[in-house]
């Protein structure tokens, strides 16, 4: 016969698994979300809203549990975590964190900064619509660097080989934008 203390041990160890597993879910929805309105925030010049955000990520990326339960949402919620900090820091103090600064694994910092291309062609569209040149100048040579950067990795396919192709789109459109300005103010 089945030993039924065994299996009331399973449904035990099962049900907190899932339990943990969604935790795991609503957490990284959460730091998704907290980091697209730090992006927000940044792009509208907003710095005071989006410090305390950055408060609130922080405290839910420590939450984060080393186990993943196949879900792929840690990995999705740090990268999304590694775009607003490494825009918000950009745009504070004009670096970027090391991948250790933020606490995360290469893969999602990566993932991260590739995606911050594309949110710094944003800004450098509101910067240029009220022409203030030098900053989209100073993004452009950012973008620049984060690509001369990842043509020295060996990424042979994958996701961090697309995000690296949409770095250069990003470039490509950035060097256009400052092509144009500095053709209009001659």
């Amino acid at each position: 016969m089945i030993n039924k203390k065994e299996f009331s041990k399973i449904r035990d160890e099962l049900a907190k698994s899932e339990q943990s597993r969604e935790s795991l879910i609503q957490n990284s929805r959460e730091i998704i979300r907290l980091s697209k309105l730090i992006i927000y925030a940044l792009q509208r010049d907003d710095a005071k809203k989006a410090e305390s955000l950055v408060k609130q990520i922080k405290a839910k990326v420590k939450k984060l549990p080393s186990e993943d339960y196949n879900t792929g949402m840690k990995h999705v919620a740090l990268q999304e975590y590694v775009e607003a900090m490494a825009l918000f820091s950009f745009a504070r103090k004009g670096e970027i964190p090391t991948a250790r600064q933020l606490n995360v694994q290469t893969e999602a910092y990566l993932g991260g900064l590739a995606d911050l291309t594309g949110e710094l062609v944003r800004i450098a569209v509101g910067k240029a619509i009220k022409s203030k040149y030098e900053e989209v100048s100073r993004i452009k040579d950012l973008v620049e660097e984060i690509y001369g950067e990842f043509l020295q990795l060996d990424l042979r396919g994958g996701e961090l080989r697309k995000k690296s192709d949409q770095i250069k789109w990003s470039l490509n459109k950035l060097e256009d934008m400052a092509y144009e300005i500095k053709r209009q103010n001659k």
